[in-house]
């Protein structure tokens, strides 16, 4: 892949206003069939991996014919993969609501760790997301870029339950969230990790549990 292209993939696939302004060009019909190309991408390397997936194993499966895949996605199967990337990056979030953005009392911790951890599970040890940034590797700035850009967006969400955990009087308030929350994203995405190589959840639902923990015995310590 040429500079100049992958500078414009970069571009174009890090930048929510970036993709809206493309979506916003599309037809209804020509934003339906992107996603349905886009999903059978995400669908295919789900059961399959991505490492054998060809332009063909695409086109099969969504019904779509070459010209169509590459109106959509231009620069063939590594735009795509970008794309699917940052699909994937979207479903973790989405696959934690509504739990995730209402940490709003330790019962919804708990729910939220829950859900999590029944996320990972059903899974299984294949992360898709892992997969398609492994396979564009650091040729592709772009697919490090959708990984730093969910983990920015996941702490976030936590630090907000923290604080408002916080406000609640339930949490230390001199306990910085930001950290806090890194500190129990970190311990998810070990916890992950170790999943993808065992098969087990153990040391996922040991993280959240700690974690959780820690925050609450944060309000005695500091009485």
């Amino acid at each position: 892949m040429t500079a100049p292209l992958e500078c414009a993939l970069q571009l174009a696939w890090t930048s929510e206003s970036s993709l809206e302004a493309v979506m916003r060009t599309l037809t209804r019909k020509g934003a339906a069939t992107r996603q349905r190309i886009l999903e059978g991408a995400a669908a295919h390397i789900r059961e399959h991996g991505v490492a054998d997936m060809t332009l063909d194993d695409v086109l099969a499966r969504t019904a779509t014919s070459k010209s169509q895949l590459f109106h959509y996605f231009p620069a063939g199967r590594e735009e795509l993969l970008l794309a699917v990337a940052r699909f994937e990056a979207d479903r973790v979030l989405e696959d934690q609501r509504p739990q995730l953005g209402d940490l709003t009392s330790w019962p919804a911790w708990q729910s939220w760790r829950d859900k999590v951890v029944d996320r990972y599970r059903r899974q299984g040890r294949l992360c898709p997301l892992n997969s398609v940034t492994s396979q564009l590797g650091s040729r592709t700035p772009g697919a490090q870029a959708v990984v730093t850009e969910l983990m920015h967006r996941w702490q976030a969400e936590i630090a907000t339950g923290v604080r408002h955990m916080q406000d609640a009087g339930e949490i230390d308030p001199g306990l910085d969230p930001d950290r806090a929350a890194a500190a129990l994203l970190a311990g998810i995405q070990g916890g992950v990790l170790i999943q993808m190589s065992t098969g087990e959840t153990d040391h996922l639902e040991a993280a959240l549990d700690m974690g959780i923990a820690h925050l609450r015995a944060s309000k005695l310590a500091s009485s």
